[in-house]
């Protein structure tokens, strides 16, 4: 019987990282899906089993060596080999410099950029000796430029950019695919529609970004053969402003 096939989404929340774990799950990949509070993941777990896929949620803090060393060990023990690895942690916050707090500034760095560097050293320890493997993060505007009122976000999200690329040049000769994905513009979620309700109308335009087409381009990474390999995708509405 052929093991299962494991798509590991760290960071699974209501929109992107959810609608990555339903679009893999559809392939058959059994979609390990993770967030601090494993109750959180129940309504998404439900959504992909009633669909007929497979998952499995772990409470687990992307930011606490120990946790995530033991979620790839145990996936890796206990469920099957990784095949794909979405870091999709945030971390979005808009503080002035001003009034930035060397913790709030420590704690997005640590969500967004140590977190990344956790799971992409944990999850290339057991794909680079099998020679294959796929390693996404997700980026944002704040990967290629400083905000007013960013800098936390900003400096975290570059920190994780250059992480992929760092991992891309080391990793693509063991056969093992990292890319980094650009999410540039609002996406359709309840913080959008609630907080930002112009923008949110945009979405009968196709003004903003849909989860479920963000999740279409990683499954897509994934396929990519090795011969033309994408490290960076950058994804925005046909409106958005670059």
């Amino acid at each position: 019987m052929a093991q299962a096939k494991i798509a590991l989404v760290i960071g699974a929340g209501e929109a992107t990282g959810g609608a990555i774990a339903r679009r893999f799950a559809r392939e058959g990949y059994v979609t390990c899906v993770t967030r601090r509070n494993a109750d959180k993941l129940k309504p998404l777990v439900e959504s992909i089993e009633k669909a007929g896929g497979r998952a499995r949620a772990f409470g687990s803090d992307a930011r606490r060596e120990e946790q995530v060393i033991e979620l790839v060990q145990g996936i890796e023990r206990d469920i099957g080999p990784i095949e794909v690895c979405v870091f999709n942690v945030g971390g979005n916050v808009r503080f002035p410099i001003r009034e930035l707090t060397t913790r709030v500034y420590t704690k997005v760095w640590e969500m967004a950029a140590l977190a990344g560097f956790l799971a992409g050293r944990e999850v290339a320890k057991v794909m680079v000796p099998r020679h294959r493997g796929t390693i996404l993060f997700t980026g944002a505007t704040a990967s290629l430029r400083g905000g007013k009122g960013f800098a936390a976000f900003a400096g975290a999200k570059h920190a994780l950019r250059a992480l992929a690329q760092s991992m891309a040049r080391e990793l693509g000769p063991e056969g093992i695919h990292v890319a980094h994905v650009v999410v540039d513009g609002a996406i359709d979620t309840p913080f959008i529609r609630e907080s930002f309700p112009e923008r949110y109308a945009l979405k009968e335009k196709a003004g903003i970004l849909d989860p479920e087409a963000i999740a279409e381009n990683y499954w897509q990474l994934h396929l990519q053969p090795r011969s033309a390999w994408t490290h960076e995708l950058d994804l925005r509405p046909w409106m958005e402003a670059w």
